[in-house]
């Protein structure tokens, strides 16, 4: 297809396909003339993701070619490449390691992964933004005084599992490997506030049984 119709299918603006294609995030297409390339079907699934990550995920344009330079990085093993990808979306910061409540949240969060049986997850805990994430939550409960119990986070954490079983057969529905890992960032991306929001109206409707509406 030539770039008008990739802008048609795509609903993205020909400027703004010329753009991505200046910035890397879209590979060129197959050069007919001096001033003529023919774009095929990855394009336009690429084009996809790259404007979900940017328009929708607001994930700036550095980031994202960051996270499709893993995305195509076929050198990698699938786990590394899919957490290569997903770990260069913008995290949160550092945590404060001289935090008491942090300290205490590392050993909590260490606890929890070995109850689980996550001795993969725990071998990535050095490097894992997911982990770090837990950690500071985790933290902040205490530090506010909360009282979430292992117990609670552990059925929490196995409800997660079975998401994550979901999430990764789903990926593996997709033919090649660049696919699969387009997948999961866009997971990241799109997915994730959607299955925040179900368990929002899951807590509404849940709330209604119980206590009605008064």
């Amino acid at each position: 297809m030539r770039l008008a119709e990739l802008s048609e299918r795509s609903g993205v603006s020909t400027a703004t396909i010329k753009y991505y294609l200046r910035e890397g995030l879209l590979a060129p297409g197959r050069q007919i003339n001096t001033t003529t390339a023919e774009y095929d079907e990855e394009h336009l699934r690429r084009l996809r993701l790259v404007r979900a990550m940017i328009q929708v995920g607001r994930v700036p344009v550095a980031t994202v070619r960051e996270v499709l330079r893993h995305v195509d990085d076929d050198s990698l093993g699938r786990t590394i490449r899919l957490g290569a990808a997903l770990w260069a979306l913008p995290q949160i910061p550092e945590p404060d390691t001289e935090d008491e409540y942090v300290r205490a949240a590392h050993g909590e969060t260490e606890q929890l992964l070995d109850t689980l049986g996550w001795s993969n997850a725990k071998a990535l805990v050095t490097i894992s933004p997911a982990y770090r994430s837990l950690v500071v939550a985790v933290a902040a409960l205490r530090r506010l005084g909360y009282d979430w119990s292992p117990e609670l986070l552990t059925s929490y954490a196995r409800l997660m599992h079975q998401a994550a079983v979901l999430d990764l057969d789903f990926m593996e529905t997709h033919p090649t490997e660049a696919e699969k890992v387009e997948v999961a960032v866009l997971g990241a991306v799109l997915v994730q506030p959607m299955l925040q929001a179900l368990h929002r109206l899951a807590q509404e409707e849940e709330s209604a049984r119980r206590y009605g509406f008064e």
